[in-house]
């Protein structure tokens, strides 16, 4: 069996300098060793693969090195150097908290700390997934942080800096470890496929960076399945298909058809994306990181903020300029929607195709907020009144006879018809006067908000209620009725009960109020509830038993010569 080893561990940085994406912790540390102002006790934080436990076990091997180098990093050949090297260091000691998190571990670490290192200056203890210890074990733990002998040193790790208690964290020096940028993964990777003879594209690399999020250590574990996949030869094919990741012409021709609003051809790249095993959350999101992408390159000053190889960038340039950025943010809109509602919708196809197809209209959509609505069919204007003709002039003998004469004159010209609107479209209605019209509807419900001429009496709603109340089953609700007294002020009717419980009861009854409208044809008619406390009769409170004491004080109060006599006969009274 081959001894392979994993290029996490193989490439893993033995020097400050060799340390990835975190220049503000190494040069911190060295300039401490260099001054001579080395605290007891540091806390290494940050996310996964970033390099705290590296950076631990280099202070480590520094701190116990002999022959230290003029920049402080260890010369990897003296004999301390050797046996960390070797992992058979006696003065480094590590810890996993996440199994060793009880108090007794703790005891147990605290037994070696009294113990002298054999050879070198410093013990130096490294424990692993700090926030795993239990309370006990940090409780402790504190006094030996606070005051530990001076060959101790410790190196705390956590993923989570906020589980650990704030009389730990005052006791330590805080380093924040740095999500590692893809343009030094990146880096990192091409120096290791120039010693391994590995010739990759530069875009395979940038996904393998962008995969790894931030964690190197990731970023590592996926470089060795590619190599494992593709051999001396990476290419970008090789890294999207073993990595299941959606290529960038997907998304390029994805923004193209939605610029020429072609509903037809979005659907279709959707429906080749899942025909090809992708899921729709995963389109979705990736087509969310293409829109951020484009609308990061319309301005010079974010341009930085784009993540990609050199050729790539130039495609998301001559894109981003074609695309408007209204488009581009109400899509990243419609597509973080999409992603947020998606674990809750049956069909997640359809859900996907209607998030698409909207943003396949988002121009045109914008042109009818900013035209207006669409202008409906052109009114026709009614036509006007064309007068008659003249009729021809009478002959000049008629003309000159007298007014007076034995012919009547002609009738006059029929006048023609009012134009209707209905006749195959000739005519349309005349337009309404809406003043006069307003004017009609106001009239109108100005009558039917008067009165009656006659006017309510109270009488009349108490026969209305007592016909109501007997026509009922049940004997309590008409108990209730029947006590309550009534009062009509106008169209108001106050009905006042003795407890919760009847004015309960009475806004139950749904048909009561239906039943008065009706009878007084009243259709205005309120009703209002009020608890009238006079009508509650007041129970009468139990009589109180005085104690001995009270009684005596009472006594005292009419009569003080009672006091007289409780000092002269030393009398107590029971309490």
């Amino acid at each position: 069996m081959s001894n392979f080893v994993v290029s996490a561990r193989k490439y893993r940085p033995s020097r400050f300098e060799d340390v990835v994406g975190q220049q503000h912790v190494s040069q911190t540390l060295k300039n401490a060793l260099q001054s001579d102002h080395l605290a007891h006790a540091f806390l290494f934080c940050g996310p996964r693969g970033v390099g705290k436990t590296t950076c631990a076990r280099i202070l480590a091997k520094v701190l116990n090195c002999q022959n230290t180098t003029p920049d402080f990093e260890a010369c990897n050949e003296c004999d301390s150097c050797r046996a960390f090297n070797a992992n058979a260091s006696f003065n480094i000691t590590e810890l996993d908290a996440a199994s060793n998190n009880s108090v007794e571990h703790i005891r147990a670490l605290i037994e070696q700390v009294r113990f002298q290192p054999q050879q070198g200056r410093y013990k130096v203890f490294i424990i692993d997934e700090v926030h795993m210890l239990s309370q006990q074990a940090f409780n402790a733990f504190l006094k030996t942080l606070e005051e530990p002998p001076p060959y101790a040193i410790f190196i705390l790790a956590t993923t989570e800096k906020h589980k650990i208690i704030p009389t730990i964290l005052s006791r330590c020096q805080i380093f924040d470890f740095r999500r590692i940028q893809v343009s030094d993964m990146v880096k990192h990777l091409e120096g290791i496929c120039a010693q391994e003879g590995i010739e990759a594209d530069k875009d395979a690399l940038h996904i393998i960076g962008q995969k790894a999020d931030g964690a190197l250590r990731d970023a590592l574990s996926i470089f060795d399945r590619i190599v494992a996949f593709s051999g001396k030869r990476i290419t970008y094919e090789d890294v999207i298909n073993n990595l299941n990741i959606l290529d960038y012409d997907v998304f390029f021709q994805m923004v193209d058809a939605l610029l020429l609003e072609d509903a037809a051809k979005v659907l279709l790249i959707f429906d080749d994306v899942l025909r090809r095993g992708f899921e729709p959350d995963l389109f979705i999101n990736g087509l969310a990181e293409h829109l951020r992408n484009l609308l990061v390159c319309k301005d010079e000053v974010t341009l930085q903020l784009l993540e990609v190889s050199e050729g790539l960038r130039e495609r998301y340039l001559k894109q981003a300029q074609l695309a408007p950025s209204r488009l581009l943010l109400t899509a990243l809109n419609l597509a973080n929607d999409c992603d947020v509602a998606y674990k809750l919708a049956r069909n997640k196809r359809l859900h996907v195709e209607m998030a698409l197809l909207k943003m396949a209209y988002i121009n045109r959509a914008f042109q009818l907020a900013e035209n207006g609505a669409p202008n409906p069919a052109p009114e026709k204007k009614t036509p006007e009144l064309r007068e008659e003709p003249a009729p021809p002039p009478a002959p000049e003998s008629e003309r000159n006879e007298p007014e007076t004469g034995g012919a009547e004159p002609p009738p006059p010209a029929p006048q023609p018809p009012p134009p209707t609107a209905g006749k195959a479209g000739k005519h349309l209605a005349p337009r309404l006067d809406i003043n006069a019209l307003l004017e009609e509807v106001k009239a109108e419900a100005a009558q039917n908000e008067e009165p009656d001429a006659q006017e309510l009496s109270l009488g009349q709603v108490q026969a209305a209620w007592e016909e109501y109340t007997e026509a009922l089953d049940q004997e309590t609700v008409k108990g209730i009725l029947r006590n309550a007294d009534l009062v009509l002020e106008g169209e108001k009717l106050l009905v006042k009960v003795s407890s919760p419980l009847a004015e309960n009861t009475i806004r139950q009854e749904s048909g009561l109020m239906e039943h008065l409208r009706s009878k007084l044809n009243r259709p205005q008619l309120g009703l209002f509830i009020e608890i009238d406390k006079s009508k509650t009769p007041e129970t009468p409170r139990p009589k109180r038993i005085h104690s001995s004491k009270e009684k005596y004080l009472a006594m005292r109060e009419s009569n003080p010569l009672i006091q007289e006599l409780q000092k002269r006969f030393d009398l107590r009274p029971d309490e």
